[in-house]
């Protein structure tokens, strides 16, 4: 079965006019789909997979492939205030929209709503619009951010005048108009909610303003019976508990909160991001394995064959139900988060186009995944050190990590690894030899051939050969599949797995994913181009808005990009929005790093600062030398000065007759320099004698002739 659609696809409905529908998928089964339309207040409703076919079969409806309603942040560029908002919105709706088909059913959804306002204070009206957003959106997490950025003066913070912000009060004659809260106030704020809120008492907010007002903002102080009593500032002179209850909202830390008020253990339990499941049981595609393993084999170096690399990182990531490998990455560093997300990246790519990249000519059935999973599962170390946030956010991909020292609860990635050192280590040149290795024997890694690029092509065969044609004599199938006679091939159970039982897969737009995925770095703005690790980069609206030349007027600065450690030809450099991008591309002069992965160009930059290095002490001998051979002729020719037997009067007689001079000497350069070809060898023995007199006749008449110029006071010529 050809998936031509899946979770969060686009659907456009077209109705004979200009005006058209643009529905999301948001779930669906091999009889009916749940939908939404993204552009009206409207809920989920049904329609049947039939319908969907036959209005793509008929071109009334098409699958949208930009998808300009996913909001794509990374989350180092999301603010805080807004990270807040979205959390809270988060935590309002996650247990709910897990909960599916039966949350798209009106009856149940209300109950679930009815519930959740009851136990986070919100109005139903609130939840359910947090409802829609997150599936309109992507059903992602960041579909619940704010949309200040469309709004405002951007990145202009307001600041308090003389005038009274926000609603007039409305008993303003009698009790004042109220002040506005300044940053010192702020200041108080803050002081006063971490002295008063932020402890074991569990003080609550209306105690934690009492507190603050009698401490911040009294007016000196009276004694009754002996007590000293604060006098507390008339209300037209303070904040009231509306403005601090609204910036304690805007501020509000949840971890905080819990762990000061209660335990952290507390928050551990109840309220912590949940980013794992502990499901063991897996009945349809969409749960992906992934994992890196050292490759036993040594490669070389595609800028000098002569150059051995080490041996390759593979990343592999694969389908825990039908075992379908659906991502691969070859890079040169292990255990690394940017290797496993482009791994994961991969798994979103159209495969034709990626094989193509390779010279490896395919058709859409023989590898057709380019899908999202709901979970992935990998050890600690591969997503560790890099921000997770961005995969589970942006993307709403769960991650399950699996304990230490426990291959085991990733069986089917580790499988693939073994099965493939079977198939490549026998056929390929500089495998690693341990066992078989004698006294006397060649070193395997002077034996190494293979490039990045070639060991990837053999890769791409093992794994259309295993996706397409091996058996899985372990796989234990279950009644349905058996009583379905299905194969147990990889690309079998795969395709019967979404034909039956739907799948959990997602597709999202390629540069969403690229962005959410891609590692980030700074590069700098130069006179020659946007430079990154010794490589420049340019596209034609920079060189129209003149970056390139105020960065050589102005001075250089810094911008965030983003690359495809696979292929340097180009670099994403963002914008003021960070919501978009530009793509650049290799300067000509850069032309030797195209086509080059990343680790390729790292290598190559460390060999040739190695070689600058060595090449120092023999420049530097090579330099003196230069600099002693120098003055041993300059030396001579002053020693050949002294002994000139000239009668040279003056200095300027030295250079009065310097045209007359260069004359002469022009003409024995020219003697000296005669091209004189195809003389016959028998004459010139003959006439070697005579030659040799007639030359030096000529050459002594010029010399005296020179003399007799330089002699001659009543000579007039300048300096030639």
């Amino acid at each position: 079965m050809m998936l031509r659609y899946t979770v969060n696809s686009l659907l456009e409905w077209k109705d004979g006019t200009e005006s058209t529908n643009i529905e999301r998928l948001l779930w669906m089964d091999d009889e009916i789909a749940y939908t939404i339309d993204v552009n009206k207040n409207k809920v989920p409703y049904i329609r049947r997979q039939k319908d969907i076919e036959d209005a793509l079969a008929g071109g009334k409806a098409e699958i949208k492939d930009d998808d300009e309603f996913i909001v794509v942040l990374k989350e180092q560029d999301i603010p805080e205030k807004h990270k807040k908002i979205r959390d809270r919105a988060w935590e309002v709706i996650r247990d709910m929209v897990d909960k599916e088909p039966d949350i798209f059913q009106s009856a149940f959804r209300g109950k679930l709503i009815k519930r959740a306002s009851e136990t986070c204070g919100l109005s139903e009206s609130w939840i359910l619009e947090y409802l829609k957003r997150y599936w309109k959106r992507g059903k992602t997490c960041n579909a619940l951010l704010p949309d200040y950025r469309n709004c405002g003066a951007k990145g202009k913070e307001r600041k308090a005048g003389n005038v009274k912000r926000g609603r007039p009060r409305t008993n303003q004659s009698i009790i004042g108009e109220g002040v506005n809260v300044t940053e010192e106030i702020k200041r108080i704020f803050r002081i006063a909610v971490n002295k008063y809120y932020y402890t074991t008492a569990k003080n609550s907010l209306t105690l934690t303003y009492e507190l603050m007002r009698k401490e911040y903002f009294s007016d000196g102080f009276k004694e009754e019976n002996g007590v000293k009593i604060p006098i507390i500032k008339p209300q037209a002179e303070i904040p009231s508990f509306g403005q601090f209850r609204y910036w304690f909202e805007k501020e509000r830390n949840i971890k905080k909160e819990i762990t000061s008020r209660y335990s952290n253990k507390k928050y551990q339990k109840q309220y912590r991001p949940i980013i794992g499941s502990s499901l063991d049981g897996v009945f349809q595609p969409g749960k992906f394995e992934i994992d890196c393993q050292v490759g036993d084999v040594y490669l070389v170096s595609r800028f000098n064959r002569n150059w051995v690399i080490g041996r390759p990182a593979i990343y592999a990531v694969i389908d825990k139900f039908s075992r379908l490998i659906c991502g691969l990455y070859i890079g040169l560093e292990t255990g690394s988060y940017a290797g496993a997300m482009m791994a994961l990246l991969n798994a979103t790519m159209n495969k034709v186009e990626f094989c193509k990249q390779y010279g490896i000519e395919i058709g859409e059935k023989d590898w057709p995944v380019h899908h999202l999973p709901e979970t992935i599962i990998a050890d600690r170390g591969e997503l560790e050190g890099g921000n997770i946030d961005n995969l589970i956010n942006t993307l709403n991909v769960k991650v399950q990590n699996t304990p230490p020292y426990r291959a085991d609860l990733k069986s089917a990635v580790e499988r693939f690894f073994g099965l493939t050192n079977e198939r490549v280590k026998p056929f390929v040149p500089g495998v690693v030899d341990l066992d078989g290795r004698e006294r006397g024997d060649k070193d395997y890694r002077i034996k190494a051939k293979l490039d990045l690029f070639q060991f990837t092509q053999i890769m791409i065969k093992c794994i259309l050969y295993h996706n397409n044609h091996y058996h899985l004599d372990y796989y234990k199938r279950d009644e349905d599949m058996v009583e379905d006679n299905v194969s147990c091939i990889p690309i079998e159970l795969w395709n019967w797995g979404i034909a039956n039982r739907g799948g959990t897969l997602r597709t999202v737009p390629e540069d969403a994913a690229k962005l959410a995925l891609m590692p980030s770095d700074t590069a700098t703005v130069t006179a020659k181009g946007i430079r990154y690790k010794d490589m420049y980069y340019a596209a034609k609206s920079m060189l129209k808005n003149g970056m390139f030349a105020d960065a050589r007027t102005k001075g250089t600065r810094k911008i965030k990009i983003s690359y495809d450690p696979r292929n340097m030809e180009y670099i994403y450099v963002y914008n003021d929005n960070p919501n978009e991008y530009e793509k650049c591309f290799l300067v000509d002069a850069n032309s030797r790093y195209k086509d080059k992965a990343f680790e390729e160009i790292e290598y190559l930059l460390v060999v040739e600062k190695m070689q600058q290095e060595k090449s120092k002490d023999n420049v530097a001998q090579a330099k003196t030398q230069l600099i002693a051979e120098i003055e041993d002729i300059v030396q001579q020719a002053e020693e050949d000065y002294k002994n000139e037997t000239s009668t040279v009067g003056s200095d300027r007689q030295r250079v009065k007759n310097i045209r007359e001079n260069r004359k002469a000497e022009k003409s024995v350069r020219r003697l000296e320099e005669a091209f004189d070809l195809g003389n016959d060898n028998q004459y010139f023995k003959a006439n070697k004698e005579e030659k040799e007199t007639e030359e030096m006749d000529t050459l002594q008449l010029l010399f005296q002739k020179q003399k007799e110029v330089m002699m001659d006071e009543g000579s007039d010529n300048t300096e030639w």
